[in-house]
């Protein structure tokens, strides 16, 4: 079971289904479930360096990011080729994939109509962290209603 404390202190738990579900051809479903999954766990590596913020803007929906997702980053791990980043350049925060290419940085864009940011040397860059997870909700907006 997936325990997890809420905001009023309790606890929710969650099982997990042991068999992966597949999304081609369906198979029997299992009758068996693992011990369960602990979302902090899972989604936390390092408690006091992550974070999560929620997107606005559609330059990185190529990559499955969308607006209202939340983002889970870690400030603690360093930033390497390809990595989703948090970053902001001269002040204006932004998230981008990081590429190196011929001694440049670029901030690349995944949309068509997003161009990349190239920095050119007088540009200030500044990482935020590595998006290491995007929670997507499928309905509603993703928060839970007040009861």
């Amino acid at each position: 079971m997936y325990s997890m404390t809420s905001k009023k202190g309790t606890s929710l738990n969650i099982p997990l289904f042991a068999e992966a579900v597949r999304c081609g051809f369906p198979s029997p479903a299992a009758d068996y479930r693992e011990e369960g999954l602990n979302f902090n766990d899972f989604l936390v590596r390092n408690k006091s360096a992550t974070y999560c913020l929620r997107v606005s803007g559609h330059s990185m929906e190529g990559k499955g990011i969308s607006p209202g997702d939340i983002l889970v980053v870690d400030r603690s791990l360093p930033p390497s080729e390809g990595d989703v980043i948090v970053a902001a350049v001269d002040g204006n925060f932004t998230v981008k994939t990081l590429i190196r290419c011929r001694g440049k940085v670029i901030l690349r864009a995944a949309h068509p109509e997003y161009e990349d940011i190239e920095l050119k040397g007088e540009e200030e860059l500044f990482c935020f962290g590595v998006v290491t997870f995007c929670i997507k909700p499928f309905r509603g907006t993703g928060r839970r209603e007040e009861q």
